[in-house]
């Protein structure tokens, strides 16, 4: 490593997410908002099946037309199968590694993937008013038990929480007419944006039970399976696989989570040391948990860190939480960002980042919007972003 103290100070590369030609918030919309990168992927292809390299480029050229640069895979989805060592575990992997090969040969080295069992990231309101009238993401733990247990039903959900958690629910469920259940239902269940699965509760409850014999032991071991099988390809082609943190990072369902904490990506790295082995490091997923440092976490971690998610939670009492704006909220994002740019110009890497799950506000309430994606609450929260950035390095310049 190098220390770059003394030249220009190395920024960040700054993106948004962009879910393909059907996004409501154009390529256009987001060069205007002053990204310069785009985090998207093939999200019409399968999980399990090839990304062909002519559609990879085909896409990254109609980035590049509108003057930007698609620059990280957000995300390669990784199959149930390979998380649970399933039936046709060899002809995934087979998969995967073509998928990155042909990433690759585009030019695009930097690939996210999280390792979930069947939920990706999940919230029980997507439109939460707050007070400012502009509206947010936001996670009730007893919206989830009264779910789990009055709705899927799944055997034995009451052990999964506590005594006065379970009186909560069913005093919850006893409150809601039909179309709230049927809400609540489809907003678990139905697929967040870049959700890589949507299920009914019929559908999900046998889902489940596919996990029946992989707890979190297990699910470390096959996790790290999936690594020594793609770090060794991804490392000759120059690949950094980041894995993205569970959101919530706890076990929701009664299935486990195992990348949720500092200990279990450090542990990971231990096991897989591969160069290519990374993380996301998104501030709202780890931010839910007290017991994460972010700042220390970005000092401590930062040689694996490939892209970063910057975006603050709220904690709520009874392991409720909200999307907070960007520099409000539990994540300390002052002193997150000052870590990061220690790391930036002690390696040289300016890491790309992207604003997330900004505010629903102003006249984005009354269009057509992907929850937590609509364009100006992500402005905001870029604009912001790229301020505390620059004033940070302004100061450190004297």
């Amino acid at each position: 490593m190098t220390d770059r103290s003394s030249d220009a100070p190395v920024m960040m590369k700054q993106a948004m997410r962009w879910f393909g030609p059907a996004d409501p918030v154009t390529l256009r919309d987001i060069r205007q908002a002053g990204a310069t990168d785009i985090v998207t992927a093939l999200h019409e292809i399968p999980n399990g099946e090839v990304w062909p390299e002519a559609t990879i480029a085909t896409r990254r050229r109609m980035v590049a037309d509108a003057g930007l640069d698609w620059s990280v895979v957000e995300s390669l989805p990784v199959h149930e199968d390979l998380k649970t060592r399933g039936p046709g575990w060899d002809r995934l992997i087979e998969a995967y590694i073509a998928s990155l090969r042909n990433l690759a040969a585009c030019g695009i080295r930097t690939v996210t993937y999280n390792f979930m069992p069947l939920l990706d990231w999940t919230r029980t309101d997507l439109a939460w008013e707050l007070p400012d009238g502009a509206r947010a993401l936001r996670f009730e733990l007893e919206a989830v038990a009264a779910f789990d247990i009055h709705i899927l039903l799944r055997p034995g959900a009451e052990a999964d929480y506590a005594p006065d958690m379970v009186e909560a629910a069913a005093r919850r469920f006893a409150g809601m007419d039909a179309d709230a259940r049927r809400g609540l239902e489809r907003t678990i269940l139905a697929g967040l944006p870049g959700s890589e699965e949507s299920f009914t509760a019929a559908a999900f409850l046998r889902a489940i039970e596919g996990y029946a014999g992989t707890d979190a032991d297990a699910l470390r071991a096959n996790h790290v399976a999936f690594l020594e099988a793609v770090c060794p390809v991804a490392d000759a082609e120059g690949v950094q696989l980041v894995v993205h943190p569970d959101d919530p990072p706890f076990p929701i369902f009664g299935l486990p989570r195992v990348v949720s904490t500092e200990a279990d990506v450090t542990a990971l790295f231990d096991r897989v040391p591969n160069r290519s082995n990374g993380l996301c490091l998104c501030t709202g997923s780890f931010g839910v948990r007290a017991d994460n440092d972010l700042p220390g976490m970005v000092e401590r971690l930062g040689n694996r860190i490939g892209f970063l998610h910057l975006r603050s939670v709220q904690r709520e009492p009874r392991g409720a939480f909200h999307e907070a704006a960007h520099l409000a909220g539990d994540a300390k994002m002052p002193a997150v960002m000052a870590a990061v740019h220690r790391l930036q110009q002690h390696t040289g890497r300016a890491i790309p980042m992207r604003p997330d799950h900004g505010h629903q506000m102003m006249d984005d309430l009354n269009r057509r919007t992907n929850p937590g994606y609509s364009l100006l609450g992500r402005m905001r929260g870029l604009a912001e972003l790229r301020g505390l950035e620059a004033g940070i390095a302004h100061a450190a310049r004297g």
